[in-house]
């Protein structure tokens, strides 16, 4: 298979898998009182694994893949998913994230962007949804439950699109560091000491 093709190929299929996955199971299972949804987490972990191009890409066919199973209107979740998959991209880019407990915070703020976004949106768009402390409360308690379940689908979502990532060239430096390799100080002391005392 032609190595271009490969991370493309793995996050259509794991846009459309994540959708159905989330309609045909998740969705039907209930935690204090709310459904947890899985497509922002999945295109916040794209976006801090691949970056923001790839987390913007997958962000728009999620995003339209949910408008058109839950016949809705076009583009409102695309637009969200958009945001979400394009910021937690530049923060990997801009930032190299390497805590394991950022995907954590990501998670809870990519949840909150698609479920205030969504409640604010369909409001200027006129859409009949009550807007009220029940559909905060309902907000807050899928936030709650997003982020206890981010770092297991952000490892999944590591562990199907990681061999199709081009290799890092920031991460192969930080690796060489540290096993065993010699950073640029310790590599010029050592040239340092390479040099002959009737020389210095």
């Amino acid at each position: 298979m032609n190595e271009n093709l490969r991370l493309p190929l793995r996050l259509a299929i794991l846009a459309f898998a994540t959708v159905v996955l989330q309609q045909a199971a998740v969705a039907q299972v209930s935690i204090f009182g709310v459904s947890a949804d899985i497509t922002p987490l999945v295109v916040m972990s794209v976006g801090l694994l691949a970056g923001s191009l790839a987390g913007a890409i997958m962000g728009f066919f999620t995003g339209l893949l949910v408008d058109l199973i839950l016949v809705q209107t076009l583009g409102v979740t695309s637009l969200l998913y958009i945001v979400i998959g394009y910021w937690c991209g530049r923060l990997r880019e801009l930032r190299d994230p390497s805590h394991g407990l950022v995907p954590l915070a990501m998670g809870a703020a990519a949840t909150a962007v698609a479920g205030i976004g969504l409640a604010i949106i369909q409001f200027l768009l006129g859409v009949d949804a009550p807007v009220s402390f029940l559909l905060a409360q309902q907000i807050f308690m899928t936030i709650l439950v997003n982020t206890l379940i981010a770092l297991p689908v952000y490892a999944l979502v590591r562990r199907i699109i990681r061999p199709a990532l081009p290799d890092d060239p920031r991460r192969r430096r930080r690796r060489a560091y540290t096993t065993g390799g010699l950073s640029p100080l310790e590599s010029r002391s050592q040239r340092l000491g390479q040099i002959p005392r009737s020389s210095r």
